[in-house]
């Protein structure tokens, strides 16, 4: 499919991210650049811009790169909220810049789900259950593709999105929900939506009731053991997750994402961690691994 340029982000949000505490220390720096290394990434390029939609099966049919594909740095992100503490404000570790989603967009998908079932006074139907649930669970691609159909596609994402406080996510454009561009900060938003605690949400008035919320966590804390990487790898105690993962097809380079709840000395943390840029899958699972595990250290002081 032909390429798209990549969206521009408005001068004001440009300036935020400039103007914003981008690194909470140089031990983190330290770790996030080792992480880096270790994954065998520190040579490796961005992702490109744009691609067709995901492959029907995650991680499968992926394009071969490009003999002249461009060499420079890969990147990662990540965003943590102590749910137990006082802030509402997330510490982010690295650039707080849009990435692919991948496949993290279909909690986000699952949640324009819900608050259109909210909306009409009800709850899942059995074939939109038979969908979601292995949407998240299985990562199933072909269940997003109708799910996101469903929403309304980036129209209908965004406009759950208003509600749920995510100011920073654009949805992909037509089918490709795969390329809906974020930032680690906007998903601890969407995660905070999900495992906050907060008042129970009427029908077409705001964010996820507690029937809606408590059903993403469940479909999140089961999904299927070989998908059970990433912030989990920070945690020493329970976690609910979505991982996503994505080969681009201009450069053959991976987009390796994570987010979830986990669980570190009693304290419930929001972890957002995002990347591109990996020369392989693996290289990304542990550039995000790496990455996890140095920000849960210096925001848990552990």
């Amino acid at each position: 499919m032909p390429n798209r340029p990549r969206p521009q982000q408005p001068a004001r949000t440009r300036a935020r991210h400039r103007g914003r505490r981008v690194l909470a220390g140089a031990g983190v720096l330290l770790a996030l650049s080792t992480a880096l290394l270790a994954a065998g990434t520190a040579q490796a390029a961005p992702a490109a811009a744009a691609l067709g939609g995901a492959p029907a099966r995650a991680g499968a049919g992926t394009v071969p790169p490009a003999a002249t594909a461009p060499r420079t740095a890969a990147r990662v992100t990540a965003a943590v909220l102590d749910l137990d503490g006082t802030g509402r404000q997330p510490t982010v570790y690295g650039h707080d810049v849009t990435y692919d989603t991948a496949s993290i967009i279909k909690v986000d998908i699952l949640a324009a789900l819900l608050l259109r079932a909210q909306d009409a006074g009800r709850g899942l139907t059995a074939a939109e259950r038979a969908e979601a649930e292995p949407m998240i669970r299985d990562s199933d691609n072909a269940a997003a593709n109708a799910l996101w159909r469903e929403i309304g596609r980036a129209p209908g994402l965004e406009a759950a999105n208003k509600r749920l406080g995510l100011t920073e996510t654009e949805g992909g454009s037509g089918a490709r929900w795969g390329l809906t561009r974020t930032t680690a900060s906007d998903q601890i938003r969407l995660l905070r939506a999900v495992f906050g605690t907060g008042a129970h949400a009427h029908a077409g008035t705001g964010g996820l009731n507690q029937e809606s919320r408590t059903y993403v966590r469940t479909l999140m804390a089961g999904v299927a053991d070989e998908q059970a990487w990433g912030v989990s790898a920070a945690a020493d105690a329970g976690w609910a997750l979505k991982n996503g993962w994505l080969q681009r097809s201009t450069t053959g380079l991976w987009d390796v994402n994570s987010v979830g709840r986990i669980v570190v000395g009693g304290h419930h943390y929001l972890v957002a961690v995002l990347s591109d840029g990996s020369t392989s899958m693996k290289d990304g699972v542990a550039l995000v691994e790496g990455a996890a595990r140095a920000a849960l250290a210096s925001a848990s002081g552990r």
